[in-house]
């Protein structure tokens, strides 16, 4: 497999490591503005990994090519597809992970799959809900809480999306509701635990809708402390820090089994930048290999068929789901 990433930023060096480490991975070619600021970093992974000065129109041919740069995703994924490349993307704004989806035609023309949102939320958070779907007869509700921050510009991402809108599906129609409305006390795994999270511009319930037909509604909110939103619409006080401590992630599916209904919840707690490298790279594998449900533009709800599978290659790399009784999932 030749892959290609662009962007060596907390969450883009991860996943040059882990790709860098997979023996699938033949080669590895880094675009970045500046060469010889970030070459010394990639120094301990290997002689098949390169680096190079680019940018979305002038990038090498590759099997695959993950975007891990903030912004400019859609241009770089368009150009990636015209190259007959595979394309995983590290977005969860939601105006370019609409862009992504629209890309769907094109990727499905040319036989090629693009993951349009593989971090922790969006990402590890549809493979969640994917896995906990094959338990009920019906489902009626999925939410999705997170916590943390992979590095500065998911910290600005996350700061921009508590002052706008959220967009949430209930009974057949989208919602738009003020961000930094709908308080509610979610339990994490530990060490994160309590939390207060809130509605944000988040991504989730584009990718999951689609994933969920006939579902009545879906959310996801986004911890955050009392200053966090007082301060949102204000630029950022202090510089964020260049990767985030332990964050969270945690998936809550609603419905009915056997005539009954049932709620059953999925977590993770774990550095998000460390869960975004791990899932991206694995999306990234999974892709060459052809083992997603099909060619086209979506997320890891509807493109991973095997969650189980999905989740046991990830706990290889230290990303360890617990379910909500307290014990480890069994997969």
């Amino acid at each position: 497999m030749r892959a290609v990433l662009v962007g060596l930023g907390a969450v883009g060096t991860r996943v040059a490591e882990a790709l860098a480490a997979s023996d699938a991975v033949e080669s590895l070619v880094v675009i970045h503005r500046d060469p010889r600021r970030v070459a010394p970093m990639l120094r301990g992974l290997g002689p098949h990994v390169e680096v190079r000065l680019g940018g979305a129109g002038d990038m090498p041919r590759g099997d695959v090519t993950v975007l891990a740069a903030p912004g400019g995703m859609l241009r770089s994924a368009e150009a990636a597809l015209a190259g007959g490349s595979h394309v995983v993307c590290v977005a969860d704004d939601p105006a370019e992970v609409r862009g992504l989806l629209g890309l769907d035609s094109m990727a499905r023309a040319r036989g090629r799959t693009v993951v349009a949102a593989a971090a922790m939320a969006p990402g590890l958070s549809c493979v969640l809900a994917a896995h906990l779907r094959a338990g009920f007869d019906r489902i009626e509700e999925v939410h999705v809480a997170s916590a943390g921050t992979g590095g500065p510009a998911c910290a600005r991402r996350h700061h921009a999306a508590l002052a706008a809108l959220a967009t949430d599906w209930e009974d057949g129609e989208w919602r738009r509701r003020a961000g930094g409305s709908g308080r509610e006390l979610v339990w994490f795994p530990e060490p994160v635990g309590g939390a207060d999270c809130y509605r944000a511009a988040l991504a989730d319930p584009l990718l999951l809708v689609p994933a969920f037909p006939g579902c009545r509604r879906v959310a996801s909110r986004l911890a955050a402390t009392r200053r966090d939103r007082v301060t949102s619409w204000l630029p950022m006080l202090r510089p964020p820090h260049p990767e985030g401590l332990v964050g969270a992630v945690r998936v809550e599916v609603r419905g009915w089994v056997g005539g009954r209904a049932e709620t059953k919840i999925l977590g993770v707690a774990v550095a998000p930048a460390v869960a975004a490298g791990a899932v991206a790279a694995q999306a990234a594998q999974w892709a060459t290999a052809g083992r997603f449900a099909r060619p086209g533009a979506a997320g890891l709800a509807e493109l991973v068929t095997t969650p189980g599978a999905f989740l046991r290659e990830l706990a290889e790399a230290g990303i360890t789901v617990a379910a909500f009784q307290g014990g480890h999932l069994e997969l």
